[in-house]
């Protein structure tokens, strides 16, 4: 990337790629590298700025992550957050001890607005704690530049230096003026000027596919879904005829899925791409057989996957490249790095240790959900198909709790239709991020008509979101949850009940599995 650019250091933290995507709708280009990265890689990058992460480490204690102390006399500006804040005071001199009173969630903050990281920003203001060690006195040189009751250096500074730290996370959205902190912080104290667009991310992207790849044949393994579409057009621009992209009808698509999938990129569709659709329905559901915990139910299809993807190749013949679309949500939830294991997708923690391909291309690997969208309009790609409703690589495998079999699938599939269509002719499809059905492995005594029944019941999901890494159940009126179960219950055979699924992520995922 030419483009100026902000870094971020991972200490760990769940929060971490969200400070990525802050940075980005800044119109400044932001990568995330882990904290031990050296500091002559950090030298030949050129940031303008850096950014320590949160974690939930202690930074005093000699195990914890850290880097070295030189970073700081690179003359780089350095925003700590969290963890990284503690880090900061710690190894310049300041004193970090266990808190006597933890804060979590949103607290109250007195800020001194002539700082100018805070400019704009109100003297008295709410942000995100999440923490149980506290900077007790900050090093020396340093000005204290927020506070709480309890928390005395919620946020300090040597400006001379361009040092900056907050004990809150400027990055999520319950710090109601984060995004302005972060935007002083890359504007007013980094000097970026907000020269990263979209279309620049796609030129960039395709000239480095065609560098990587050369000469090279590649094979895109295309679901169809909003992801790998945008990384098939990418690839197809970049490379053209040197690219085949193989559909895996797994059997675990949404109803008529596979065939809407192959009317837009087979043979009849708009792109020019070629195109190769495997219907591998009964392999999967038998590789699946007495499997029910999620995350091998993951691995097994994510192994599949790429057999079957290898052996395409091979008919194919001297395959060099596997294309895969995944994002930033799936490599950060997928624990790479030092972040916390949430859970392994097919395109990231879900690949088996031997793949047959001379490497894994993945364009999209560091852009969020809404960029992709934004990417695919860049391309030219129709609206209807970069607006699709996200859907997970191993499809209804993890919407299906327990053991997989093709009637689950079926009841499953037919719900989800009936689901979706009523939340459209609701006109609903728009505002709501992310909704499906899931069939859960509870059976349960109902009656229809005279007789007694004993079905399963289906969950119903739906959330709001900006970014997929945190989101909120979505308030569906009560008549369209009512019409929903009323025509599963009377149209889905083997379903005599439907529940709503009220969780928020955290703590839960968006996913139901």
């Amino acid at each position: 990337m030419s483009q100026e650019k902000v870094i971020v250091l991972d200490f760990g933290g769940q929060y971490n790629q969200l400070i990525a995507r802050r940075v980005r709708e800044c119109n400044v280009y932001c990568e995330v590298h882990p904290y031990y990265i050296s500091l002559e890689e950090i030298k030949q990058m050129n940031p303008k700025g850096i950014i320590f992460t949160g974690g939930p480490n202690s930074a005093y204690l000699e195990q914890s992550p850290t880097c070295r102390k030189e970073i700081f006399e690179l003359g780089i500006p350095i925003l700590g957050i969290c963890y990284g804040s503690q880090l900061m005071a710690h190894l310049l001199g300041g004193s970090v001890k266990t808190a006597p009173v933890s804060e979590y969630g949103k607290t109250e903050v007195t800020i001194r607005t002539e700082s100018r990281l805070f400019t704009g920003v109100s003297a008295d203001t709410v942000c995100w704690m999440s923490h149980t060690d506290y900077i007790e006195t900050p090093p020396q040189g340093f000005q204290i530049t927020g506070h709480t009751p309890v928390c005395p250096v919620a946020a300090m500074e040597c400006a001379e230096r361009k040092l900056y730290a907050t004990q809150f996370h400027p990055e999520v959205m319950h710090t109601v003026e984060g995004q302005k902190m972060l935007s002083n912080f890359v504007f007013h104290i980094c000097g970026c000027t907000g020269d990263w667009k979209m279309d620049s991310f796609v030129e960039n992207a395709v000239e480095e596919i065609r560098k990587k790849v050369g000469s090279g044949k590649v094979l895109c393994a295309l679901s169809g879904g909003v992801d790998s579409s945008v990384a098939a057009v990418i690839l197809s621009k970049a490379v053209g005829k040197q690219l085949t992209c193989v559909f895996v009808d797994h059997g675990l698509l949404r109803k008529n899925e596979g065939d809407e999938v192959e009317a837009v990129f087979g043979p009849d569709g708009p792109y020019d791409l070629n195109f190769i659709r495997v219907n591998a329905q009964e392999r999967f559901y038998k590789k699946l057989e007495g499997v029910t915990e999620p995350e091998k139910k993951r691995k097994i299809i994510g192994e599949e996957f790429i057999r079957v993807f290898e052996e395409e190749a091979k008919k194919i013949g001297a395959v060099d490249f596997l294309v895969q679309g995944t994002i930033y949500p799936d490599v950060i939830e997928s624990g790479l790095g030092k972040s916390a294991t949430i859970k392994s997708h097919h395109n990231v923690g879900g690949l088996p240790d031997y793949v047959d391909f001379k490497e894994i291309v993945e364009p999209l690997r560091l852009l969020f959900k809404d960029e992709v969208r934004q990417a695919g309009r860049e391309l030219g790609i129709p609206e209807y198909l970069v607006s699709r409703q996200p859907f997970p690589g191993p499809g209804l495998g993890i919407r299906i709790i327990g053991e997989v079999t093709a009637e689950k699938v079926k009841i499953v599939q037919n719900a989800d239709a009936i689901y979706r269509e009523e939340i459209a002719n609701a006109g609903l499809d728009k505002e709501i991020s992310q909704y499906f059905a899931a069939l859960t492995n509870m059976r349960s005594v109902g009656v229809m008509g005279d007789e007694r029944t004993y079905d399963y019941a289906v969950a119903l999901r739906a959330v709001t979101t900006t970014d997929f890494m945190t989101a909120e159940c979505a308030e569906i009126p009560f008549a369209v949850l009512q019409k929903v179960m009323n025509r599963v219950v009377n149209e889905v055979k083997g379903v005599n009940r439907v529940v709503y699924d009220l969780s928020s992520k955290p703590p839960g995922t968006i996913e139901f599995e």
